[in-house]
C-alpha cells in the first residue's frame, strides 16, 4: 500500500506539579490554543481541550509519525514555557512529570468531548485524584498508588 493513513484518538490528562491550582480561569483559553498549534506543529489535530485550575484533558488526533511520549514532551515543554513567559505569577510552572493516555474509539468521541468541555462543573463533585484512579481503572492499567502522585 503507497500511502500511510491512521486515525488514532488519544485523549491526554496531566496535572500541574504537585496539582497547585494555578491554572487561572484567564489563561486557559489561550493555553489550549498554543498547545493546539503544538499539537499541529506535530502532524497531529487537538479535537477538545479542557482544563481546571490543577490540570488539563486533551482529546488528540494523535500524528502517526510521532510516538505518544515524544507529542506529550513536546506538549509540556513548549506549554510550559509559554505558561512562565505570559506572566511573573507563571516563573515557577511546571506541569507533572506523568501523564495519563488512553485510546479511544471514533464512537465514544462525542461522550468524551462533553466530558472534557464540562470539566468544571464536574470538579465540583470530585478530585483530580479521584478522576484519574478512575480512568486508569476504567482502561484497566494497573498503577502504584506510590509513584503515580509528583
Amino acid at each position: 500500500m503507497p500511502q500511510s493513513l491512521a486515525q488514532i484518538l488519544v485523549h491526554l490528562v496531566f496535572s500541574t506539579k504537585n496539582r497547585e491550582p494555578v491554572l487561572d480561569d484567564d489563561i486557559r483559553d489561550e493555553l489550549h490554543a498554543y498547545i493546539g498549534g503544538i499539537v499541529g506543529n506535530q502532524k497531529g489535530t487537538l479535537l477538545k481541550a479542557g482544563s481546571v485550575a490543577d490540570h488539563i484533558h486533551l482529546l488528540v488526533a494523535h500524528p502517526r509519525t510521532c510516538a505518544p511520549s515524544d507529542l506529550v514532551q513536546e506538549i509540556k515543554t513548549g506549554s510550559s514555557k509559554w505558561l512562565k513567559g505570559k506572566a511573573p505569577r507563571y516563573g515557577g510552572f511546571h506541569w507533572q512529570n506523568g501523564y495519563g493516555a488512553f485510546s479511544i474509539s471514533p464512537s465514544h468521541r462525542p461522550a468524551l468531548e462533553r466530558y472534557i468541555a464540562n470539566q468544571a462543573e464536574h470538579h465540583r463533585k470530585i478530585t483530580f485524584q479521584d478522576e484519574y484512579r478512575r480512568l486508569l481503572e476504567k482502561y484497566g492499567i494497573e498503577f502504584d498508588e506510590r509513584y503515580v502522585w509528583d
